[in-house]
């Protein structure tokens, strides 16, 4: 784990970081002469699509190699592939074998963008392979994953960036500058809500994979069972053997926020959690509401909290942060907005207005940037393994704690669950043959 340090150098530096990011977009890497980053990319769905989106809005100096998905369809049926058919002359080849993309020594980079349960089999073997990583969140599926991540990025010298894209929002620079000022003393306390009506399916009968889908790989390491449609696109995030449920999916971004506004840099050492089902019933292994509390060894105290039956937000906003100081406290959403509250007197960040609504404010083009940057300079990118690890961990101690029902000890030093045989099992899983991770880091 990182050294500690101050929380005002915390701030101070990560609003520095943000500045410099900023002006990256605006330097020689990004030249339109600059030779393009060789770039594979493997799962195409959703978010994928937005990222080729937006890099070929803006004309970056990117070629795609590959389109890997074990979804036949999934390049057209998201509108990839017509975006990068208009934005360079080579095709990028296909597959559904990530492996192809990783024995392509002129790859550089990859961008992974895979269900949860397929990140730790495709980045780690990424690493090995010498590529730079853009991994989406959370970058594990299980706690255990995380110290190999921070292993193997030391190891092979890669540029590795977590896809926690507020780390790189001019939103959270204006706001970290704010509360290294010390405008609401002491933060000990942060929230973080992910408030969400969120469609519940009925079950329905298992059927035949898809025509176009290698469903064997898509399972990966997850258990073997029949194809169901409710486990599949778009819907695999409920279900534990492929996803993290709501905290790991949207939670995880809040969360992220929440442990930088608290200013922590260890894991906290007592996890307390409960969850129910009380609005919505249907096909999911997680609970529509869940409220966690981690605790930390300087007496410091994170929150998260999410309704998923709601149709509105909190203090205006589905997801979104408080930061409690001595002196006041800060409302801050990755929708692009913060606002300070002095008593009954009210402060505005100084350098950007307080409200980038959109795109703009959620650091998505930013974090990219600063990747792609890295790429070519090999400086260390926004979201290190370290940053991300620390995150992540929260997620899965948070449904450790519901799960296991128990408050979960846990010493940060050693990453171990204290006197609780049945919680520590939780912490790793078992990886389906031959779709594991490497023996080795």
């Amino acid at each position: 784990m990182s050294a500690e340090i101050t929380r005002r150098k915390f701030l101070a530096t990560t609003a520095t970081t943000a500045a410099a990011i900023a002006a990256a977009s605006e330097a020689s890497a990004f030249a339109p002469q600059a030779e393009p980053i060789r770039v594979g990319l493997i799962g195409c769905g959703g978010i994928m699509s937005s990222h080729v989106r937006r890099i070929v809005a803006r004309g970056l100096p990117v070629e795609f190699t590959h389109l890997c998905d074990v979804d036949d369809h999934q390049p057209e049926r998201r509108g990839i592939a017509k975006a990068i058919s208009g934005f360079q002359k080579q095709e990028p080849q296909r597959t559904r074998n990530f492996e192809e993309v990783l024995e392509d020594k002129t790859v550089q980079a990859v961008i992974v963008a895979t269900p949860h349960h397929q990140h730790a089999p495709i980045a780690l073997p990424a690493m090995q392979a010498g590529k730079d990583i853009y991994l989406e969140k959370p970058g594990s599926h299980v706690f255990s994953e995380g110290p190999l991540y921070i292993a193997a990025a030391k190891k092979y010298n890669v540029v590795f960036q977590h896809g926690s894209q507020m780390r790189s929002s001019p939103v959270t620079e204006s706001a970290g500058e704010l509360l290294a000022s010390g405008i609401i003393g002491e933060v000990k306390m942060t929230k973080a809500w992910n408030c969400q009506n969120r469609e519940v399916r009925k079950p329905v009968a298992d059927a035949k994979p898809p025509a176009g889908v290698d469903y064997d790989r898509w399972l990966g390491p997850a258990p073997e069972r029949p194809f169901n449609e409710n486990r599949f696109h778009q819907y695999w995030r409920v279900f534990r053997d492929y996803g993290n449920g709501d905290i790991g999916d949207d939670g995880i971004h809040d969360i992220d926020m929440a442990r930088w506004g608290l200013g922590v840099t260890k894991h906290p050492n007592r996890i307390t959690a409960h969850g129910s089902t009380i609005a919505k019933q249907g096909d999911r292994d997680y609970p529509d509401n869940m409220m966690v509390a981690f605790h930390y060894d300087d007496g410091k105290v994170l929150l998260y909290e999410d309704r998923l039956f709601t149709p509105y937000g909190y203090r205006g906003f589905d997801s979104g942060n408080t930061f409690y100081g001595t002196e006041g406290y800060m409302i801050f959403s990755r929708r692009g907005y913060y606002q300070v509250y002095l008593g009954a007197k009210e402060k505005e960040g100084p350098t950007v207005p307080r409200e980038i609504r959109g795109g703009a404010g959620r650091g998505y083009d930013e974090h990219m940037d600063n990747f792609l940057k890295c790429v070519r300079t090999r400086e260390t990118a926004s979201c290190t393994p370290e940053i991300a690890h620390l995150s992540c961990s929260l997620v899965h101690l948070g449904e450790i704690a519901f799960r296991a029902q128990d408050v979960i000890n846990f010493d940060p030093a050693t990453e171990t669950i204290q006197d609780n045989p049945a919680a520590t099992k939780l912490l790793t899983k078992t990886y389906r043959a031959p779709y594991g991770l490497p023996d080795t880091i």
